[in-house]
């Protein structure tokens, strides 16, 4: 970007995020240069203002937007100038646009046609008979329409045709026309669906939309996204519509100019022009304008989810006992170290049809005390629940913690080749049980193998913008790993992915190298990985651990670049930077501001002071045990009126739902979730949050349930 469209975009930035000019500018630049939105918001807050990484995503969307938008004036500035149409005042109007609406009506006259109808009337000499329609000024159009015939056109009636197929051309291409149409749109624009005559059967699922219609401006994401989905299936027609007569009027104020046979010409023009063109035209436009605004926000939603899902508690590293539940297949059980490798795994059959209760108890009880374990984790998709209270009603010989862990991507997990890489000699049932395992351990770490897409927290995933979902997606695993922190000896090739900076092939080169070269004994050494160059490093590094490390600042988030700093706040304190670390009492006699420069600010101090305080803190809260009300199995034991625990498994625009333990999820509408207005569920609930519900009504058939909140339990 030149510094002349810089003054141009960075104000245009700064009013529309309301982020002053100084800090985007920052910001931008270390963009250009390739840093990563967590490095930006970690170590270069004093650059950008202290700017979060929802703020710099918002920043590096918009700003690749403007780009895209500048190499669009760049396009059609060339192409109207080898039509030799470019005048200054145009070229002037087309540099100061900055609306790609707008853009493409400005550009609209001058952008290669296919042979129009219009374009055919023109061949034919026709274009003089529009001009002087198009006037109004008078009542003899068929004698002017004679003086048009000839060999191309045979009558009367075929020149003011081709005439009136030119006016509608123009009329399609005017700005005004487009406009008023636009603004008519965006107030009154209704959106409606009809189910497919003959699919009744065939389309239950979008039932609610057979009759439906509402304002468009008012349409919810998710009720938009379900249309569509219905629409591409080929169950409902789905349409955007204006009122005709109210549009056609507007329109008519702008060209109908008299009232003689030549505006009546105009006028019929206008109607064609109208049906055949300008709807169609902002129609598709408005259409497309409200799927992308769904999109964002059921993608705001998916990467909300994905980031609670990512940040939740984790075990630690403890030795586990991970179950598979089913029932006539049985449920597969491995054991794992503290590490997470797989040490043993065996089938059970305590559930029908083998019933083999007694047996299977032994099982776990051997393997309990043979491996050590510390906790059970056990998936909670089918015969999870009934596997859970069998678990607990064994007895063992020490306390042991249960936990049901969400199965989620478990099964795409155990299919991929990631899982076929780790475990060649194992079946997709024992990968399975190891994901479930790992996943109570470190959820992020497992996770992150595991496609964003098919962890199953989000909505309408599959009809919303395949590439700006990913794209999100992805910046939400990014960030998620980079604020718990990765260490360097012990994460996998996946995860190391995901550090800023780093990306698969240099992953892949740090494992290869920790394979040949052993652990690695400082932050230092990774400069030695091939391909790690000083600005790969500068990028990383903060966001990589290492325990036990020759500097025990290396187990921290303290980038190596404040290390000097750190020496010299340990220095003015007559103590060593070991000696610092957790205590708390000599941190308590720092004088930040005495080490403020250019280069550090106070946000950099603080940082670092909270990171000496404790190092490597992770922002992850403490893992909890959760029980279900034993009394429901299944969802003929609900009633109405019945007040249970249950657990957020997903939230939508529309409201969260919630497990109470049985194989039907069930709803809280977001009208439930409060006695106050809620716009945003995400504002009230969090993903795997426990919560006390009231069970509302019980829709068997349907296997519908609807619940209100009655509290949040954390």
């Amino acid at each position: 970007m030149s510094s002349e469209e810089q003054t141009v975009i960075i104000p245009l930035l700064a009013s529309e995020l309301n982020i002053s000019e100084r800090a985007l500018t920052h910001a931008i630049r270390l963009l250009d240069e390739g840093a990563s939105i967590p490095f930006i918001s970690r170590y270069r807050k004093e650059l950008t203002g202290n700017m979060d990484e929802i703020q710099l995503a918002s920043v590096q969307e918009r700003y690749e937007k403007l780009c895209e938008l500048i190499c669009r004036k760049e396009s059609i500035l060339k192409s109207i100038a080898g039509q030799e149409k470019l005048t200054p005042e145009l070229e002037k109007r087309i540099e100061a646009c900055w609306n790609a609406s707008e853009l493409e009506d400005i550009y609209l006259p001058y952008k290669p046609k296919k042979r129009t109808r219009a374009e055919i009337a023109r061949e034919r000499g026709l274009e003089g008979l529009a001009k002087i329609l198009m006037k109004q000024q008078t009542d003899a159009v068929e004698l002017a329409a004679r003086k048009f015939l000839g060999e191309e056109v045979d009558s009367v009636d075929e020149a003011l045709k081709g005439a009136r197929d030119i006016i509608a051309e123009w009329m399609n291409e005017s700005e005004a026309a487009r406009h008023v149409l636009r603004g008519l749109f965006s107030r009154e624009a209704f959106i409606a669906s009809k189910v497919v005559k003959g699919k009744e059967e065939e389309a239950q699922n979008y039932r609610d939309y057979f009759e439906a219609r509402e304002k468009l401006s008012r349409c919810s994401s998710h009720r938009l996204l379900a249309m569509r989905r219905g629409e591409s299936e080929g169950f409902l027609r789905v349409g955007i519509s204006v009122d005709d007569e109210r549009a056609l009027e507007r329109l008519e104020r702008i060209f109908v100019k008299n009232n003689n046979e030549a505006a009546r010409q105009v006028q019929e023009a206008l109607k064609d022009a109208y049906k055949r063109l300008l709807r169609p035209a902002i129609e598709t436009e408005f259409a497309a304008e409200s799927k992308m605004k769904a999109d964002t926000q059921a993608i705001v939603v998916f990467a909300e989810n994905l980031r609670q899902l990512l940040l939740a508690p984790a075990l630690g590293q403890k030795r586990v006992m991970g179950i598979d539940p089913g029932y006539r297949t049985g449920c597969k059980v491995v054991c794992l170290d503290a590490q997470g490798n797989l040490l043993h795994n065996e089938n059970i059959y305590p559930h029908p049809p083998r019933n083999e209760e007694l047996q299977s108890a032994r099982k776990i009880q051997k393997m309990v005390e043979a491996y050590d374990i510390q906790a059970i984790a056990i998936g909670n998709g089918t015969a999870g629940r009934e596997t859970e209270r069998f678990i607990q009603n064994i007895r063992y010989d020490r306390k042991l913690q249960v936990f049901s862990v969400t199965e989620n991507g478990a099964s795409v997990y155990s299919a991929s080749k990631v899982a076929r890489e780790e475990f060649p000699d194992y079946d997709v049932t024992v990968r399975g049980a190891v994901s479930i395992g790992r996943r109570l351990m470190d959820p992020l770490a497992e996770l992150v193998k595991i496609d964003p897409k098919s962890i199953g927290v989000g909505q309408y995933q599959h009809d919303v913008d395949q590439l700006r979902l990913k794209k999100a997606l992805d910046q939400t695993v990014e960030n998620a790993v980079n604020r718990v922190g990765v260490q360097l000896n012990t994460a996998s090739k996946h995860l190391l992915t995901y550090v800023s900076g780093l990306g698969p092939q240099l992953a892949q080169n740090i494992v290869d190298y920790r394979s040949q070269h052993g652990a690695f004994r400082n932050r230092k050494q990774l400069l030695e990985v091939p391909k790690m160059g000083a600005k790969t490093f500068e990028q990383c590094a903060g966001f990589l651990r290492i325990e036990n490390s020759e500097n025990p600042l290396d187990n921290s988030a303290v980038h190596p670049e404040r290390y000097s700093l750190v020496r010299r706040m340990a220095a003015d304190l007559h103590s060593e930077v070991a000696e610092l670390i957790g205590n708390r009492e000599l941190l308590a006699k720092m004088d930040l501001p005495r080490y403020v420069d250019e280069q550090v600010g106070l946000p950099t101090l603080k940082d670092i002071l909270q990171e000496l305080e404790k190092p490597g803190r992770d922002p992850r809260e403490s893992i909890r045990m959760f029980e279900f009300d034993d009394r429901i199995k299944t969802i003929d034991d609900l009633q109405p009126g019945m007040e249970l625990p249950g657990i957020v498994t997903n939230i939508t625009n529309f409201g969260a739902f919630v497990d109470l333990g049985i194989k039907e999820n069930a709803l809280i509408h977001i009208s439930n979730l409060s006695e106050n207005f809620v716009s945003n569920p995400a504002d009230v609930l969090s993903l795997h949050q426990y919560v006390q519900v009231k069970v509302l009504e019980v829709d068997r058939q349907r296997k519908r349930i609807q619940l209100k909140l009655l509290k949040n339990e954390s």
